[in-house]
């Protein structure tokens, strides 16, 4: 599993950033061979209230086009962090509430993707399918062979 550093009941933090994924894949490789290692990957987001207060209110989770939709329904820019390799924004909500949101998008999905083909893992498996993110699969059917085990 390489996600959930930001999760929703901690503060506001990429879900799957990709130094500790890294980390993980690394330590993993210690103790057995790349061919039987399956990269866990996020098909979601997290919206944070702020200020976050331990113990508080837990963030929602959100699919990465849902987030897309809250930044442009909010007017703001989505950033993108070089050293998570993860997009971010803030928004103030109608009450006045402040907003973090932490999401995957093409450029993160295509950082995991690249971990995968240095390291010749076995390939990736996905954590809350059938949320929107259209972006993965387009990625995904292009650069890898897709086979569907039962």
């Amino acid at each position: 599993m390489t996600y959930e550093w930001g999760y929703s009941g901690g503060p506001p933090l990429a879900v799957s950033p990709i130094g500790p994924v890294t980390e993980v894949v690394d330590y993993a490789l210690t103790e057995m061979p790349a061919e039987k290692i399956m990269l866990g990957q996020n098909l979601y987001g997290y919206d944070w209230t702020l200020p976050f207060i331990p113990g508080g209110e837990y963030a929602r989770a959100l699919s990465p086009q849902q987030a897309i939709s809250v930044a442009r329904e909010n007017n703001v820019a989505i950033q993108y962090s070089e050293q998570s390799q993860a997009p971010f924004f803030f928004y103030t909500d109608t009450d006045g509430a402040e907003h973090e949101v932490w999401f995957e998008d093409g450029r993160s999905i295509q950082a995991k993707f690249d971990l995968i083909k240095r390291y010749r893992l076995r390939g990736i498996s996905y954590w809350k399918l059938g949320l929107s993110f259209p972006q993965n699969w387009l990625l995904l059917d292009d650069q890898f062979e897709i086979r569907k085990r039962r």
